[in-house]
């Protein structure tokens, strides 16, 4: 049973992602992620003027009549989330943590699948696989899914992108569209190999969760930080500006990194900050893959 509290929570996220949904994010969606592949649906006889390439050589041979292969738009999709709960997920200094962002997100997503007649399933992972939602369709599926995020606790604190990313292409065989969300503190080359490899397979998309004080230190004297990962704590002097644009400085370095890997992978990325409406980001995401697929 679930307390009131957490119902509370994923009535909240349904409520909002609903009402995101009819100012247009639906259609959005349905724009740019619309089924593009094409499954085998039968073999025919050869009829004149048919491509020439499409001759199923092997059925040919054996009947000694020219068959071709036919083939479907596929309409349905997988969609699967893989959710990095890890220890910096709970960490959010404005209103909502990472991990509750992370949760309203693969709402927004998840519910747009479904109107799409897509699945929808979700690896939530930390240094370990931590839990598999295998990919289903319909409200009650989605609405589990946002209350695993919310609710589940992870046994671990540290982080592996490549280990998620090797599990999606154990359990996922057919090419799905992935969303790695994360905040993507990791070193980058610990997974930028399998992010290359699986996204040959799949259709990868980052969404970066970040925090305003994970790239701006606030005036206040002395104060100590600790790694919600390592345990790692740390004296910083916030009172002194150098320290305060070597901070700002780092983080900016570390964002254009991160950009310029998911450019190497040839994957979108989409930056969310907890303090920030999703609205808008999301939106502009939307509509550069919009314009990128009619390129």
């Amino acid at each position: 049973m679930l307390d009131s509290e957490v119902l509370k929570q994923v009535r909240a996220i349904q409520l909002r992602t609903t009402r995101l949904l009819k100012q247009g994010l639906a259609g959005e969606y349905k724009s740019v992620f619309k089924g593009q592949g094409m499954e085998f649906a039968e073999v025919r006889q050869y009829i004149a003027g048919d491509d020439v390439r499409s001759i199923d050589w092997n059925v040919t041979a054996r009947t000694g009549e020219a068959y071709i292969k036919r083939f479907e738009e596929e309409r349905e999709q997988t969609v699967m989330f893989l959710v990095d709960l890890s220890g910096s997920g709970s960490f959010g200094s404005v209103a909502k943590t990472k991990n509750t962002v992370a949760a309203e997100m693969c709402a927004l997503l998840a519910f747009s699948a479904i109107r799409n007649n897509d699945k929808v399933g979700m690896i939530i992972f930390t240094n370990q696989i931590e839990h598999y939602l295998p990919p289903d369709k319909g409200r009650k599926h989605v609405l589990r899914l946002i209350r695993d995020i919310l609710t589940f606790e992870p046994k671990n604190n540290g982080t592996d992108i490549a280990l998620a990313l090797e599990h999606l292409n154990k359990v996922i065989r057919r090419h799905a569209l992935t969303f790695v969300v994360s905040d993507f503190l990791q070193e980058q080359s610990d997974f930028e190999k399998a992010l290359k490899s699986t996204a040959k397979r799949h259709e990868l998309t980052a969404i970066r969760l970040n925090d305003i004080r994970e790239r701006k230190l606030p005036n206040v004297g002395l104060i100590r930080l600790q790694s919600a990962e390592s345990g790692e704590t740390y004296l910083i002097d916030s009172s002194s500006k150098y320290v305060r644009q070597e901070f700002a400085k780092r983080a900016t370095l570390r964002e254009q990194q991160l950009q310029m890997l998911f450019h190497r992978c040839k994957i979108d990325y989409v930056d969310i900050k907890t303090e920030e409406d999703m609205l808008e980001p999301l939106i502009k995401f939307f509509r550069r893959r919009e314009a990128k697929c009619k390129m």
